[in-house]
């Protein structure tokens, strides 16, 4: 077992530098330290525990329960900031049209956000890949969707998906294996809306997910807790931490409350070293052969530009001036109403059904696709909210709150926006982190394609609610953000207008990798994490050629 070497002072040298713990990180840490090599990962937050965070979530106050705080449970490193919103600590200073469809709740924790995640691990199709070829907007890929496939196989397997095996009901259904899992099972309320809404031109199917429906490498079978947003209190949904603990358990160290804020290249531009801050404030460095960012679609550019030096003054990898810009997210909306029947909403996970007619066609030449999920959270606290404004109380409170609880429908809605230059991350110059480090700006503008892409939306939802004779129709008028990250260090093939390559490698330094949501060129409207996976994989079978003297 080869590990890190560590000297009297705290600096390290190994084969592999992994600076971010997440669900990318934690995968090529995993993956190195399996082939023999010693593998450093840089965490900038804390570890943290889950029993701590299910009762810190248990003791939240009504207002951030209601509000779907999920960024408030976990623990912060006092140098490490994340953004909070209750209240707001402007963490991420957010301008331009659509700034507030942009705040992101992302966690600076080993194991990653997806300590908080919904656990959804859907493909891009293979559309997704061309883009500009086929619709004549956004970036095509530099790689296809045939080559990240048997990456996408991997990551369902890293991470334990449970899916449908029936092709009708697969999206996409491109697929050369089978889901691991068998798919988790739909509730009562799934069954019903497909079965009304199907017959109508809509295509509800089962939502990949990565929770287990049978026991899974130490993973419990999931029991319908309905809890997996901002934490599953079991551990049957994956999290990042579990490939962060097997790479532990093989010789990879991983040190928390390290914050790396440079980066030092030689005469050809090779990474040679990253410095990192520990939690007394002192500085201390890591030599290594290869060297892997994952610090998540914000801090990755973040760190990128503010590690600029003599050789690379615009910032590390940035000699296209790309570094932090195209960012992107799913911008969304949210659809409730009052249905005509019972659907009993709330039993089992989060989510388990979506609509995904809409994710693909001729189109997307003029709009954004779509996904519509139903959302399987309980209603009981939005029914308790609205009960008691209506200043019920007694028998009267509960039969209400019991009604809305059971006829209540909210689908979230996604939307796909193009990656845009001038939605951008830069550094302020005026506000710092405590350890005087420039925090993020970022300009954001969803675009027309997402703005008639909602409209499209709305008009499909019209139709859906009056198939269930719906009363109390909403439809909410702001865009909100669905945390993933994507587009700040944008894959390509061009070295002039992209930063990595098909593999995530960047196009300035020959032995730096950048996977994850930051490489992706075009956003599907799906989830992006299985994505971010399978990406993670393909960078690590580079980085493994590299080491090998391969390539």
């Amino acid at each position: 077992m080869k590990k890190p070497v560590f000297t009297a002072d705290g600096d390290a040298s190994a084969d592999v530098i992994v600076v971010g713990s997440g669900v990318v990180g934690g995968m090529i840490a995993d993956q190195l330290v399996s082939e023999g090599y010693s593998v450093l990962v840089l965490e900038a937050g804390l570890r943290i525990e889950r029993a701590q965070a299910v009762e810190n979530w248990r003791n939240m106050p009504f207002e951030n329960r209601a509000g779907s705080d999920f960024q408030g449970l976990y623990p912060q490193s006092e140098n490490a900031p994340a953004p909070l919103y209750f209240p707001e600590n402007n963490y991420v200073h957010l301008t331009g049209p659509s700034a507030g469809s942009f705040k992101q709740g992302y966690l600076r924790t080993v194991g990653g956000t997806t300590w908080h995640w919904a656990a959804s691990c859907w493909r891009h199709v293979p559309n997704d890949f061309k883009m500009k070829t086929l619709y004549g907007v956004g970036r095509d890929w530099p790689i296809s969707y045939d080559e990240l496939e048997p990456y996408y196989c991997r990551a369902e397997e890293e991470i334990g998906v449970a899916g449908p095996n029936d092709p009708e009901l697969q999206s996409p259904s491109e697929r050369s294996k089978p889901y691991p899992m068998e798919q988790v099972p739909y509730g009562y309320g799934d069954t019903r809306f497909a079965e009304i809404v199907n017959p109508h031109g809509y295509r509800s199917v089962p939502i990949p997910q990565g929770r287990s429906t049978r026991p899974w490498n130490g993973r419990p079978t999931c029991c319908g807790n309905n809890n997996c947003q901002p934490i599953c209190p079991i551990g049957a949904m994956y999290n990042g931490i579990a490939h962060v603990e097997r790479a532990e358990n093989k010789g990879a160290v991983v040190l928390a409350e390290a914050v790396v804020y440079k980066i030092d290249t030689d005469e050809n531009n090779n990474v040679t070293a990253v410095h990192w801050l520990d939690n007394q404030k002192k500085s201390h460095k890591a030599t290594g052969k290869v060297f892997a960012l994952a610090c998540n679609g914000i801090e990755t550019p973040r760190l990128l530009l503010m590690a600029a030096n003599d050789k690379n003054p615009n910032g590390i990898a940035n000699s296209s001036d790309h570094v932090g810009r195209n960012m992107m997210d799913h911008s969304g909306f949210h659809c409730t109403f009052i249905a005509k029947e019972p659907l009993w909403i709330g039993r089992g996970p989060a989510q388990s059904s979506c609509l995904v007619g809409p994710r693909d066609g001729d189109f997307r030449k003029d709009y954004s696709a779509n996904k519509m999920i139903l959302n399987n959270i309980s209603r009981v606290i939005p029914a308790t909210s609205k009960a008691l404004q209506m200043g019920l109380v007694g028998q009267e409170l509960d039969e209400e709150i019991r009604r809305r609880s059971i006829f209540g429908v909210d689908l979230s809605i996604s939307l796909e926006p193009l990656p845009d230059p001038d939605n951008r991350l830069t550094l302020s110059k005026t506000r710092k982190d405590p350890h005087g480090l420039p925090c993020p700006d970022i300009h954001y503008d969803v675009g027309d394609y997402v703005r008639k892409g909602a409209e499209a939306a709305h008009k499909q939802l019209e139709h859906i609610g009056s198939l269930f004779m719906a009363e109390e129709f909403n439809i909410t008028t702001s865009l909100n953000a669905n945390n993933h990250i994507m587009g700040g260090t944008i894959m390509g093939n061009d070295p002039k207008d992209s930063v990595v390559n098909g593999d995530c490698r960047t196009h300035d330094h020959a032995n730096l990798w950048l996977p994850g949501g930051g490489a992706i060129p075009s956003s599907s409207v799906v989830n992006s994490t299985l994505t971010m996976a399978a990406l993670a994989l393909k960078a690590a079978d580079d980085m493994s050629k590299k080491l090998a003297g391969a390539a």
